[in-house]
């Protein structure tokens, strides 16, 4: 397979739809931005040249930021609203971290694929992370606020 074969035709990788949105104004602002430096990850990918080697280091370099304080943002809140499952949640987020780690490694090491690896292992965890655990911890917050047991203060700090 071919470097450009790995490539879908769109410029955009991750679209934001309703499968992704919790119905937490914070979070899901923070989601779609971690999609914005994602679908700016994978256009870097696609640019070509020795170019988009230094275009993706800079993005990553922002997204492993921005991770990071996405996850500090979600887990304070779930702390606040005493979601039960908050350590498996957090679990899932220090995989991640382990797994963006590996592959900056990987990357510094000169690796050619993985860039683009990296772009689409990125793609599957968002979707696959929003749409299962975050959906989960989002419909605990909700019906908690709706009986009444959680406030807007609660939730958005």
């Amino acid at each position: 397979m071919t470097e450009q074969e790995i490539f879908e035709e769109d410029d955009i990788l991750i679209t934001w739809d309703e499968k992704l949105f919790v119905g937490i104004n914070m979070i899901d602002k923070q989601h779609k931005h971690l999609i914005d430096l994602t679908n700016q990850l994978y256009q870097a990918c696609r640019t070509g040249g020795e170019e988009r080697y230094t275009v993706f280091k800079e993005t990553m370099s922002q997204v492993v930021e921005y991770i990071r304080f996405h996850f500090t943002a979600e887990q304070e809140m779930l702390k606040r609203c005493k979601y039960p499952n908050y350590a498996d949640h957090k679990h899932e987020h220090d995989k991640l971290i382990l797994e963006v780690l590996q592959f900056t490694k990987e990357h510094e090491g000169n690796k050619r694929l993985v860039p683009n690896n990296f772009v689409r292992f990125l793609k599957d965890w968002i979707v696959g992370h929003i749409g299962y655990c975050d959906k989960m911890y989002a419909k605990y917050i909700l019906d908690q606020k709706k009986q009444g047991l959680l406030s807007d203060k609660d939730i958005e700090g």
